[in-house]
């Protein structure tokens, strides 16, 4: 018996367990493979070759992370040790459109991945909302689904949507932070959220369950109606150049402890405001590509690609992650090829 077909009686046999086990409405409940995951994202927003299927239209930029001494308390991690650590970063808009506009009310990413020593990686992938858009991976098909425009009428099927938003009152909550939330200004004044919680070790053992997110140090500014009126469809990238090649930009690294109770499997949940905020570290970026190509290209910016002392949490939908985005990634190097 081979090793393939071993796993896969293995992974059969589980999924029975799994079945007799759960109750009959998660039993039933359609689960999607990476590749029908990334279908769904095709047909939203159609096929652009050689493009991610998500975050399409991004700018690579790179810098450096310096951690601090309350990030060593919470994690071993070397990244915390206060030493300057390279950092390759990509900027996106949200979607799977590469010319979409800057000036819609879309989440905006910040994606990085650390490169730290004795070889060790942290990857990340980070929204300026502080929730995702579904809590169970088995909805994420469904959702964008719910979203594809009917071709009669150039719109998302009215009907469809509405019973799926009013079966998943959740998946409302990213669109509604971000319908009320000001278009940024720049990547560089936008705040950023890992919806994903993680959970930190230090060098005593002793854990801790966290949320990150980076925080303009030049403050969160956003554009008003009139503003946007007088901007191109696509400016962020000028405006993320001009204002680098004047001074780096930074981001102050910031850390939500969890308490008792606190949910770490829903993206889709923020924390209580009264939760602890601590600063870790700040991140700086001093140089952004001149074209669209550069270093973060071929990056998946796995979630699950972590240093000692940083661990994930069950949050299924960050277990998800890795797959999809190598699903994206083949089809990218494939489409490039020929």
């Amino acid at each position: 018996m081979t090793p393939h077909l071993s796993l896969s009686l293995l992974s059969g046999a589980l999924a029975a367990v799994v079945v007799a086990v759960l109750p009959v409405s998660a039993a039933q409940a359609q689960m999607s493979t990476p590749a029908e995951q990334v279908d769904a994202l095709e047909a939203l927003a159609g096929k652009h070759p050689g493009m991610r299927r998500s975050g399409a239209k991004g700018i690579c930029a790179s810098g450096h992370f310096t951690g601090n001494a309350v990030g060593r308390a919470l994690s071993s991690a070397s990244v915390f040790s206060g030493a300057k650590v390279p950092v390759v970063a990509r900027f996106s808009v949200g979607g799977g459109n590469p010319k979409a506009s800057d000036k819609g009310k879309t989440a905006r990413g910040l994606a990085l991945q650390f490169m730290l020593p004795k070889g060790e990686q942290w990857m990340m992938a980070n929204i300026s909302a502080p929730v995702f858009f579904v809590a169970r991976i088995e909805d994420f098909v469904p959702f964008v689904q719910a979203r594809v425009n009917d071709p009669a009428t150039g719109k998302p099927d009215p009907i469809k949507l509405k019973a799926y938003n009013d079966a998943h009152p959740e998946s409302l909550r990213q669109g509604a932070y971000l319908a009320k939330a000001a278009v940024p200004a720049s990547y560089a004044s936008a705040q950023y959220w890992g919806v994903n919680a993680f959970e930190l070790v230090n060098a005593k053992g002793q854990s801790q369950f966290v949320r990150w997110q980076f925080v303009p140090s030049a403050g969160v500014v956003g554009l008003s109606d009139e503003q946007l009126k007088t901007l191109p469809d696509a400016f962020l990238f000028d405006e993320l150049r001009k204002r680098v090649a004047e001074a780096p930009v930074s981001f102050d690294f910031k850390l939500q402890l969890a308490q008792a109770g606190d949910t770490l499997v829903d993206p889709t949940q923020v924390w209580p405001e009264s939760r602890t905020v601590v600063p870790a570290g700040t991140l700086v970026i001093d140089k952004v590509e001149a074209d669209m190509g550069g270093a973060c290209d071929k990056i998946t910016f796995n979630p699950l690609v972590l240093p000692k002392g940083i661990k994930a949490s069950a949050d299924p939908i960050l277990a998800a992650r890795p797959a999809s985005y190598g699903v994206s990634l083949g089809r990218r190097l494939g489409e490039a090829a020929k």
